[in-house]
Order: C-alpha cells, then structure tokens, then sequence
C-alpha cells in the first residue's frame, strides 16, 4: 500500500476529480458532512476554515493505494476501515473529511479530502505530510494484513536476483556450448538461449558495452554479475582465442547496417589480458 498526502487551497477543483463518476467512484467515507456535491461540501469545509484566516492551503488531499491484487478484494466496508485506520495514523482526530474510491484502470485506490481546520479554528501541522503518508500507509497495511511497500520492494528485489543468477546462467551455457568467437557472435548465441542483448554505442559510434533484455527486465551487464561487463565478456572469449578475438572484434558489431568498433580502453583491455596469459604460459603457469 502506498500513501501520498499534501495540503492544498483548491479544494472544490480537487474533491470534483475525486467525485467524477467516469471514474466509477463511490463514497466510502464521510465525516461531520452533510452535502452531496463537491460545492456544498467544499462550503462546509469553508465555515470551519474561516476561523482560520492565516491557513491559506486549507484542505488535506490524501491518495491511498493498496496493491492491484489487494485490491481486487476489497469490498466497500474494508475500504472504509482502510480510510479510517489512515486518519487514525495521521492523528486527524474529529474532522471533516470525506473518501472517494477510484475503480478505473483495474487499480482500486483512494482519494481522502480532509479539513486541515479541526472545530477549534486550528490548523493541522502538514509538516513533512508526505513522508508521514507513507508511514501511516505502512502501518495501516500492517495492521490490516495487507500488502506493504516493504513486502513489494523485497519481492522485487528477490525476482530480480532471480532473473539476473538466470542471465548468468545462460550466459555462462552460450560460452561453454558455443564458445563464440567474436562479439557479434556472443549477441547471436545468447539469442539462441532467449537473452537479448543489446550493444551499446557511444556518441564517437564505439561499442562500449551491453545490456542484457529477458523476461520483461533490462539490466547493464555490471547489474546482471561482475564477470558479465563487456571487458570481462572480451576475457573470456580472449580465453578461448586468443589475439584472434581483436581482429574478429574490430569490425564485427553491426547497428542498423552500420558497423562499429570498440572503444580503445575496451581493446587496451582485453589486449593486456591476451598478454598476461600469454607471459603466464610463456613460464609455465
């Protein structure tokens, strides 16, 4: 769930969206209010707030998102307990304060307006409103059972390290099942094993690295492993051919037809690794 909150002066423009019926929104929400239209609420609001004169952004505007999946099965009494459980978060106390649930685009979510003036002419302390939004959001999940920002970010986290040991692995199959003999040659065998990789050229038109595309993620090469930059790529095909690999590599990357070199710090590279094994075979490491 995620929660995003700031105080705002518009507040009969602003609560229109939140009741525009295209929208499929329905009241979930309605405190110490009596109105059934954007104008007599926002009216309301505005006899609170002229004890107030000082207070110009007058109006809390909240949007409450639970999870797609979260979502789905929440019924109009639990969006009602999400709202409320988030003003009690928020220590909003007793104030005027009315929710709309939005249903569009498959993603249910909620727009909370509440008066920033309390019955006593005072005006609620917005500082920092957004941070405290999330928070407040991140303790009415929790105490609902539902799904956190928390929980989501380690998801991610955790099918990304899947997708990325995946890349390695297939990888790692391409070198040792088709020991590719150039660049162009690594593109098209990791073709073979369903990873998408994707030259990149700076603007002298040099190929100075890849990205790697499989299963909806495109990561750089230094995200998927250390050993997967395209310096460490070079290596590994050195290893297998030796200087060879600088000469099938000079011209081989083709981009829209046009042909591309590597950058010289890539080549000085790889041509200090072709020498260092070569002075390690040389004495008989």
């Amino acid at each position: 769930m995620i929660g995003k909150g700031k105080s705002i002066s518009h507040t009969r423009a602003s609560m229109s969206y939140g009741w525009n019926q295209e929208k499929d929104a329905e009241i979930v929400l309605k405190e110490f209010l009596h109105g059934d239209s954007p104008a007599e609420i926002t009216k309301e609001f505005k006899m609170l707030q002229d004890q107030n004169y000082h207070c110009t952004k007058n109006t809390l505007s909240f949007v409450i998102s639970p999870t797609i999946e979260d979502g789905k099965r929440l019924d109009k009494n639990e969006l009602q307990a999400i709202t409320k459980r988030f003003m009690h978060e928020m220590k909003l106390g007793e104030r005027q304060a009315i929710a709309f649930v939005h249903q569009d685009k498959d993603h249910k979510h909620i727009h909370l307006y509440v008066n920033r003036i309390d019955f006593k002419g005072v005006a609620y302390n917005d500082s920092f409103i957004g941070k405290r939004s999330q928070l407040a959001a991140e303790k009415t999940a929790e105490h609902l059972g539902l799904t956190t920002v928390k929980q989501i970010q380690f998801e991610k986290e955790f099918n990304l390290n899947e997708i990325r040991s995946e890349i390695k692995r297939r990888h790692d199959l391409t070198m040792k099942q088709f020991k590719p003999k150039s660049f162009d040659a690594y593109i098209k065998d990791m073709q073979v094993n369903g990873v998408k990789v994707i030259p990149t050229i700076n603007n002298q038109k040099k190929l100075q690295g890849f990205r790697f595309e499989f299963d909806g993620h495109n990561l750089k090469g230094s995200e998927v492993h250390r050993n997967m930059s395209i310096g460490n790529i070079g290596k590994q095909m050195a290893g297998i051919e030796g200087a060879k690999v600088l000469k099938n590599n000079n011209v081989t990357i083709k981009i829209a037809d046009k042909l591309v070199d590597l950058t010289p710090n890539l080549a000085l590279k790889i041509t200090k690794f072709i020498i260092k094994k070569a002075i390690q075979k040389g004495i008989g490491y």
